[in-house]
């Protein structure tokens, strides 16, 4: 049994989850005049996870943890004093570094795989009505209530194809959308396979909606996400093949529900919209080797061969987030750079920015070979979910708080799968 305080971090960590998810709606629907502060929510959450974890020692102080404590309080330093000056801006940019990034050890630390299968079992039936919305946001002009944006009622869809908008869902920028369903897809996958009761009828329309979401996303990095999590349930069947019969059964309830949904002219309707923006973007970007590299390596290269012509160090943390960008500059722009290993150097300097990238795909090679070993042990959770945590923990953008949030989320259950310490089942 979990004594109190545990069981108040766990429930804080629900509560991340939850504003994670519904933090956009809350900022445009429910609590529009709260706005601006609810942009910080998680973070207060987040502080006091950390600090009641470290004096539980729940928080462990390995080498990656403490380098990034080290590089949030010298980058915050730096920031002031040879960077950009603002106190706030740098203080909003080390948050990441100081009480996120950490989280994620106390995630390891306090869950059990039980909390990380509840988890992954409300956020498959959150896909349903997540589905409904974006269907209501696709198919509505931008002016409807339900594509209202921060602040204005002008919509908050960003351009996608055929004069259709790319939907936010309940976040506050559609980079939601993509981040939710890709998050989603490993554990809508793993139910199929997994030894865990899941109701099939639910399952099976929860598959028919994350096949939909690509679509009305009109988001090819979706696209590119649900077929890498595809890929890794491939991997499992060939390397067990006992799993075969359960994927014929999942292949069997997908067809029962996508079939006749495709036939329709509303399915058609979308599907329209996101080949025609699959296909522009293709020519505009060099066809799909093009895609591919500028996604998920094109920046990467570029920021470390812009390493030595930073400031040693840096031009100030949060001066490459939306929040740091309005504060110094009046407008969001990108003072530094859109990719995030630019702006991670670019902020930090070439010694403290790669310190901190290299934390990053250390965590990420971690994580990859424990989930090896674990799915030769059979346990098929940690490598699903290292299919959508391969890409973000490594390379995500953490100066959007959704993309941050995400990251933290699922490096935070995949730890939780993989430590064999773990809170003890309640």
């Amino acid at each position: 049994m979990l004594d109190n305080n545990n069981l108040q971090i766990k429930q804080a960590i629900w509560a991340y989850f939850l504003l994670l998810l519904f933090e956009g709606a809350l900022r445009k629907w429910f609590l529009p005049g709260l706005a601006t502060p609810l942009l910080i929510i998680r973070d207060p959450l987040a502080l006091w996870i950390v600090v009641a974890a470290a004096r539980r020692d729940l928080l462990p102080y390995n080498g990656l943890v403490v380098t990034m404590l080290i590089v949030g309080i010298l980058g915050t330093i730096t920031a002031v004093i040879f960077g950009h000056g603002n106190l706030f801006v740098a203080i909003y940019g080390a948050r990441m570094l100081l009480f996120h990034f950490p989280m994620i050890y106390v995630m390891g630390s306090i869950l059990a795989r039980t909390d990380v299968i509840n988890i992954g079992k409300a956020t498959v039936w959150i896909t349903i009505p997540m589905t409904v919305l974006i269907t209501l946001q696709f198919y509505s002009p931008q002016s409807a209530w339900v594509n209202h944006g921060i602040g204005d009622v002008e919509g908050t869809g960003f351009s996608g194809a055929l004069n259709y908008f790319r939907p936010p869902a309940t976040f506050s920028f559609n980079n939601g959308t993509t981040l939710f369903y890709s998050f989603a897809a490993p554990f809508v996958l793993y139910f199929w396979l997994a030894k865990e009761k899941f109701n099939k009828i639910i399952l099976a329309i929860a598959t028919g909606c994350l096949l939909l979401s690509i679509p009305l996303s009109i988001s090819r990095g979706l696209f590119f996400q649900i077929a890498l999590s595809v890929m890794f349930m491939v991997f499992v069947i060939i390397r067990k093949p006992e799993y075969l019969g359960k994927l014929v059964v999942a292949i069997i309830g997908i067809c029962i529900i996508s079939i006749p949904l495709s036939q329709t002219k509303f399915f058609q309707t979308a599907t329209g919209a996101f080949t025609n923006r699959f296909e522009d973007a293709n020519k505009n970007e060099g066809g799909m080797e093009g895609v591919l590299m500028d996604r998920y390596l094109g920046g990467l290269v570029a920021a470390l061969g812009q390493a030595p012509d930073s400031p040693v160090t840096g031009y100030g943390l949060g001066m490459g987030t939306n929040v740091g960008s309005m504060l110094l500059s009046g407008q969001i722009t990108f003072l530094i750079a859109e990719g995030e290993w630019g702006r991670v150097i670019g902020e930090l300097g070439p010694f403290m920015g790669v310190a901190v990238i290299l934390v990053r795909i250390i965590l990420t090679w971690q994580l990859i070979a424990a989930s090896y070993r674990k799915l030769s042990d059979g346990d098929l959770l940690p490598w699903m979910l290292l299919s959508f945590g391969l890409l973000i923990i490594a390379q995500g953008g953490w100066s959007q708080p959704t993309s941050l949030g995400f990251c933290i989320m699922i490096a935070g259950l995949m730890l939780a799968c993989l430590n064999p310490k773990a809170a003890n089942e309640q």
